[in-house]
């Protein structure tokens, strides 16, 4: 008859083999999916890729359109949501332990959280787009500033939620008014948290296509007007790979590679500002 500890150290072993197999399978796939990506983009990787402008079928062309493009509405979208993420974030943890104002901003942030980004982007047709008439890249950088927002809110919240109450009391037993203590105290403890929320929140919607659809749409041509329709890289993507044109495939494949790039990188860049503050305390 096993004993009880032979028993025991028999199902932790067959638990932990179906746990490096179950990983083993899902970095299969993804392994896959990263060597595809990076097989067929590399090809399309040049010069050109990053001098000139999307072209009609069968020319040779590149995609610094649509680059400058996805540049413009990701920065300007950062730009907008970022502060009202901080500001509102701000607010729960520093002020939202009473009333009903703070759960329900925090059920409607936790919707937006979720909610599928094509529902933003028609949000943002209906009451923009249609309203002015024609699509642009203001349009569409109001729609992915939606996706920022609540990103930048609960990581806001949850940063500033970790700083103990001692730091607050502190500076409160000084004579700091409340307004100080958020801005010199908690906000700068929780700077580098932040920070990462805000560099997930660009990852997020460095890769969106479907809120750009039916905001910015696209443009052949090189545009740096946000009131007219303006290209980016995703939608180009989107309607290369769906062609029939080879030359114009082999664009979307390097297109892919570099958002793949582009969020790697600021995922990285996350999880190191991260690592800095989990090290630092």
């Amino acid at each position: 008859m096993i004993s009880l500890y032979a028993r025991r150290r028999l199902i932790n072993g067959f638990n932990l083999s179906v746990s490096l197999l179950t990983m083993v399978f899902g970095l299969f796939w993804l392994g896959w999916i990263l060597w595809t990506l990076v097989a067929l983009g590399f090809q399309g990787l040049n010069l050109s890729l990053f001098t000139q402008m999307t072209p009609p079928p069968g020319s040779k062309g590149g995609l610094l359109n649509a680059i400058a493009g996805s540049f413009f509405m990701t920065m300007t979208a950062a730009l907008v949501g970022t502060p009202i993420g901080i500001l509102a974030g701000t607010y729960l943890a520093e002020f939202g332990q009473k009333g009903w104002l703070a759960p329900t901003t925090r059920f409607i942030n936790d919707i937006l959280l979720s909610a599928p980004s094509i529902v933003i982007g028609l949000f943002v047709y209906e009451v923009y787009v249609i309203s002015i008439g024609h699509f642009s890249g203001w349009a569409g950088s109001f729609a992915l500033a939606l996706i920022v927002i609540p990103v930048v809110v609960r990581t806001t919240e949850n940063m500033l939620r970790l700083v103990p109450n001692s730091l607050r009391e502190a500076a409160a037993a000084l004579g700091a008014p409340q307004w100080k203590v958020i801005m010199l105290v908690t906000l700068r403890a929780s700077t580098t948290g932040i920070l990462t929320g805000i560099l997930l929140a660009v990852a997020r919607i460095s890769g969106e296509t479907a809120p750009l659809l039916f905001t910015a749409l696209n443009n052949q041509f090189w545009s740096s007007n946000m009131n007219q329709p303006m290209a980016n890289l995703p939608v180009v993507i989107f309607q290369f790979a769906m062609s029939p044109y080879e030359d114009w495939q082999k664009l979307a494949w390097a297109g892919a590679l570099l958002i793949t790039f582009a969020v790697l990188t600021l995922n990285i860049l996350a999880r190191a500002f991260f690592r800095q503050k989990s090290l630092s305390h």
